[in-house]
Order: structure tokens, then sequence, then C-alpha cells
């Protein structure tokens, strides 16, 4: 490979920032094919750049391919049981990542190399583990602190067509007065769609990905619903939370047309029982009347039943 290469764009860039513009776009592609939740497997087989390979992750968080000049992607591990959350990284109230140094040695190269996509504004990517084999992508993101005391780095999502436009015209280093508070605005954007991915995953995860209500068993036409919505101060974002609800179920459920019993058995409301409008009515709605809710694997994944008894409550009012 040539010390440079050309993109689209006004001309030559350097290789680094070629390869980064690749995997910038490499990732839009396997987000259009697979949605949030990005399989190991694809981000670790990476993508071609003139005739060599590219990973988009490695074994350690901070990850550098060997033909790059500075790290490609920062990771945070998904959660295991033994371990909720294995490094200590973070959110701010702001939505901004508290990412954890490679090791205790402020001069290791992995923060050496973050410390100069910081000086330079290079964008990076960063993959959040859902759970097992599943990661959310957050690109572009920048390093905008460095803290040797806590051994802690900063780090902002960005704007990424604003990201990419300077990365196009080489100008990633030029004064941008507006950058802060746009970050700002991204990493909250970020930070929720972040979790909404988390939620879905963990709770599909729990269900064997399919309906606890028909059993339908294809994962891109299910949600995870909440049984107390997350506006709701007890409406929190865990598994016992939470129902993998095909999309019919899901908006029969918000909607009140269909409930929960604490006992796990599934209701459709009266006067929906009582009409007669042709078969997605009768097998999709009526036929799970007096269903029993399919349950999670874990027992500890179950519905929580007060907030099922508090959510059936509202269903009968809705009645």
């Amino acid at each position: 490979m040539t010390g440079v290469s050309t993109t689209g764009g006004t001309g030559p860039l350097p290789l680094d920032l070629a390869i980064r513009l690749t995997a910038f776009r490499f990732l839009e592609r396997l987000t259009q094919f697979h949605g949030e939740a990005l399989p190991y497997q694809a981000l670790a087989a990476g993508f071609e750049f003139e005739g060599v390979r590219v990973p988009l992750l490695g074994p350690q968080g901070i990850f550098k391919p060997q033909v790059m000049e500075l790290p490609l992607s920062i990771m945070t591990s998904p959660p295991s049981a033994n371990h909720p959350r294995p490094y200590d990284d973070g959110f701010e109230a702001d939505g901004q990542i508290r990412y954890r140094y490679r090791g205790t040695d402020i001069g290791h190269r992995d923060n050496v190399g973050l410390r100069e996509a910081m000086r330079r504004g290079t964008p990076l990517v960063y993959l959040h583990g859902l759970c097992k084999g599943k990661y959310k992508a957050v690109w572009p993101v920048v390093v905008v602190g460095d803290d040797p005391a806590s051994l802690c780095f900063m780090i902002s999502a960005e704007d990424h067509v604003h990201v990419l436009a300077r990365l196009e015209s080489g100008e990633l280093t030029a004064p941008d007065p507006a950058a802060e508070l746009r970050r700002r605005y991204v990493s909250r954007e970020a930070h929720q769609r972040l979790h909404q991915a988390a939620f879905r995953e963990r709770v599909l995860h729990a269900y064997r990905e399919r309906c606890s209500v028909c059993r339908l068993q294809h994962p891109e036409l299910l949600d995870a619903a909440h049984i107390i919505p997350d506006r709701e101060e007890t409406g929190e974002p865990v598994v016992s939370n939470g129902l993998s609800l095909c999309k019919l179920h899901h908006a029969a459920f918000d909607k009140n047309i269909m409930g929960i019993r604490p006992d796990y058995v599934v209701q459709v409301r009266q006067d929906v029982l009582e009409e007669t409008d042709g078969p997605m009515l009768l097998h999709g709605l009526q036929g799970m009347h007096e269903r029993k809710l399919e349950l999670p694997s874990r027992r500890i994944w179950y519905p929580d039943r007060d907030r099922v008894e508090e959510r059936y409550e509202a269903f009968r009012k809705a009645g």
C-alpha cells in the first residue's frame, strides 16, 4: 500500500484517514444489513482495503490494525453472569463515555495512540457490547479528554455528516467553535440509542429470540416491550421489566388491547374478543386469549410480578 489513498472527495487523504473513512462506510452497510446489533464475527472479519483485510476489533479494548497509524476502535466487552460489566467504562450525565486506559501504564502504546488521536481530532469507532457476540457501533467518536489521575479518557460522539465532510476536506484540526455544543447533543442521543439497543438484545436473548405470546421466531419482527414504560419511575431497562413481543402483540400490549395477568396468562380485551374481522384478528389476537406466556430460559429473567400486576390493572381499567 502507498502512503496516501484517494477518496471520492477533494483529493488524496493520508492512508490512515482513507482506511478510517472506508471503515465508517463499511459500518453503514453492516448496520443496514444486521440492524443495530452487529455480530462479533462480522466486525472481526472487517473489510478489504487495497487488497488488505482490516478488522474492526481485536482482543484488546483499544484496537489499531497493523496497516494504520492510530487506533481505529475502542471496545467495551458485553456483560456476563459473573461480570455485569467487565471494565469500568461508564457514561457521564451528558452522554460522554468515560473510557478506561489500557492497564495502568499511561505510556502504554495503546494509551499513547488514543492521546495522539485526541491531539489530531481523529475520529474512531466505539463498540459497546450488548450481549455475548453482539455489539452496538457508535461512530464517529472523538477523544475529548485525558485524565491520567483516574486512568481514563473522555469520549464524545460526533455528528457523522459533519466529521466526514471535515475528514474528506482535510480540516479535522481546523477550529470548530460549535463542537462542544454539537457533541453534547449527539452524545446524549447516542447514549439513549445504545441503551435501547442493549435492552432489546438482552430481552430477546432471554426469550430465545421468539415472541412470548405467539412464539414467532424472526428477530427482525420482534421488539423488547417495557412492562412499565421507561418514562415512569419503575420502568427500568432491565430484563425483568421486558417482554419479547412481535410487532403485532407489542402494539396490542401498548394500546391495552392485550394484557398479561400476574400468573402470566394472556388476556384480550372483551370488545375485541367479540369482534368479527377476518383471520388476522381471529388468529393473531383472539386466538391468544387465555394462552400461557412463554417465559425466559432463566427464572431471574422472569417478568417481575409486581410490575405485571401494575400493568394488568391499567389494562383492566382501559377495558
